[in-house]
């Protein structure tokens, strides 16, 4: 019985793949609004019924192409940033520059999480986690440098507006232990920055300006690095 279950597991897990690859090749051809159960379930010559045992509904399948999205750009950038010789410094501008490849290689997936919103999708709590995995990153990259020295010297000595002191000092505590707000928010300034610099290649707001983009993406990660105190 055990075989039987193991095998019957296995089949789902990759006809789930499956669905969730044709969904994808769906997405970047149609986009995300127009993605529907029917239509995926028709080229993978399943009927519609059996695939809704697969995924109840078309948010459900959203749902699973969003986490994976997450998923995948949140093992980028802690693949990157795993350079036990390199110091922090580097290892931030390493997972900078590897979660901008990832995104130029799936821009598709990229515009399901960073793009705007679908209509009439609201993200389930369960997409926070993954959502968190390159932010989680780079906060920990701040505490790491942190924990061994001050690395710009004292923290910034500008005060935060109240609501942001807040704000900072819950992120710190969540993914950057130790490192104090001030320089937390610089992080969170740095972190926007990295994902709108990328969504304004991808987008096409570049064009005419610094397109293509990698001499300025460059320069402004290592500015962005500077202005976090990792110098």
């Amino acid at each position: 019985m055990t075989a039987i279950q193991t095998a019957r597991e296995r089949a789902r897990a990759e006809l789930s793949i499956q669905i969730k690859a044709e969904a994808r090749r769906q997405l970047a051809q149609e986009g995300a609004q127009r993605l529907s159960l029917r239509a995926v379930a028709r080229e993978l010559g399943m009927a519609s019924s059996a695939l809704y045992r697969y995924f109840a509904s078309r948010d459900d399948l959203l749902t699973a192409l969003i986490i994976d999205a997450y998923d995948a750009i949140g093992e980028t950038a802690e693949r990157a940033a795993a350079r036990p010789l390199a110091g922090p410094r580097d290892r931030w501008r390493t997972c900078c520059h590897a979660v901008r490849g990832w995104a130029l290689a799936h821009p598709h997936e990229y515009a399901l999480i960073y793009g705007s919103p679908v209509p009439g999708y609201q993200a389930p709590p369960e997409t926070i986690v993954p959502a968190s995995r390159v932010a989680a990153v780079l906060g920990g990259l701040l505490a790491d440098a942190w924990s061994d020295y001050p690395p710009g010297g004292a923290p910034p000595d500008d005060p935060l507006p109240s609501p942001l002191a807040g704000q900072a000092a819950r992120v710190a505590a969540a993914i950057a232990p130790g490192v104090p707000a001030a320089v937390l928010a610089r992080g969170l300034i740095a972190w926007t920055q990295l994902f709108g610099m990328i969504s304004f290649e991808l987008f096409g707001q570049l064009v005419g300006s610094a397109d293509p983009a990698d001499a300025f993406f460059a320069y402004a990660v290592d500015q962005m690095t500077d202005f976090t105190g990792l110098a």
